[in-house]
């Protein structure tokens, strides 16, 4: 099995390349940028762009349990992962606040201006920016 098709490593690269949370990305795709960016599937012509669609489902995967996804959801994952990562990779110079390259990260759930989110089962943002990012070793004796 290679690195991308194991479950464990797929879930935790998406956790990385996601960083917005389900209300807030839900809340994105019901504007008007986020309708308005991305690319169209052929014959589909005024249709919902194939972001804005990966940006709904992205919205169910984050609202299941990790026991509940399926080998198409992990498939999913790593095209989400993929299109984060070379978008990334694009960067425009300057400010990208008001860019069609962010909203079209956005839409793939990845908000380039904002923080990455803690991994699952992590102190929470806020208490990282309280009190700084936990120490890497443990003190103490090791188990």
């Amino acid at each position: 099995m290679s690195r991308s098709d194991d479950p464990q490593q797929t879930y935790q690269e998406f956790t990385e390349a996601v960083n917005m949370k389900p209300a807030e990305l839900q809340e994105w795709l019901e504007s008007p940028e986020s309708k308005h960016v991305g690319w169209q599937k052929k014959g589909t012509e005024g249709g919902e762009s194939v972001g804005h669609e990966s940006g709904r489902k992205i919205v169910e995967l984050l609202r299941r349990k990790r026991e509940q996804l399926t080998a198409a959801d992990y498939k999913h994952m790593r095209k989400v992962i993929g299109y984060v990562h070379r978008h990334m990779a694009q960067r425009p110079s300057g400010d990208v606040r008001d860019t069609r390259w962010r909203y079209s990260l956005m839409n793939w759930g990845h908000d380039p201006v904002k923080a990455p989110l803690p991994p699952p089962g992590g102190p929470s943002r806020k208490a990282l920016e309280r009190h700084g990012a936990p120490p890497t070793e443990r003190r103490g004796p090791t188990r």
